[in-house]
């Protein structure tokens, strides 16, 4: 079992704690974190991805691969922290409560949750909120 957490920035951020609600969400889930990477990162890296991988040439908040299927998941997930601080600043959320709920989207898109449709992003909007909730006892 390997969760691995990569600042590739100089922003400071709580990677323990990042470590403990990402496997947390997973676990709750029903999965075991295998081998899973996550990479904090700027808007220069998560854009390059977008537009190397997904075809869309913009930054946004996360971009999550899983890798296979099955309970024991092997992926890895970008977030950009630019992103983040903008969008903080503009949903007045505050910086890591942001970043907790980002982390906890990715960790839900790599349990196979998907946010394409209307009615399954609000079921995914509804389990952030709920481990959301959870992170002052984790």
């Amino acid at each position: 079992m390997s969760l691995e957490l990569y600042n590739t920035t100089k922003r400071v951020i709580p990677e323990e704690k990042l470590e403990r609600v990402i496997r947390h969400v997973i676990e709750t889930e029903g999965f075991v974190p295998d081998a899973v990477v996550a990479v904090f990162c700027g808007d220069r890296l998560i854009q390059r991805i977008n537009r190397e991988h997904l075809g869309h040439d913009y930054t946004t908040d996360t971009i999550t691969f899983r890798y296979n299927s099955g309970r024991e998941i092997e992926g890895e997930f970008y977030v950009s922290l630019d992103v983040i601080d903008n969008n903080s600043r503009r949903f007045k959320t505050g910086f890591e409560n942001e970043l907790f709920r980002v982390a906890i989207h990715s960790a839900l898109h790599l349990t196979g949750y998907d946010d394409s449709v209307d009615d399954a992003r609000a079921a995914m909007k509804r389990r952030e909120d709920r481990y959301l909730a959870q992170l002052f006892f984790l």
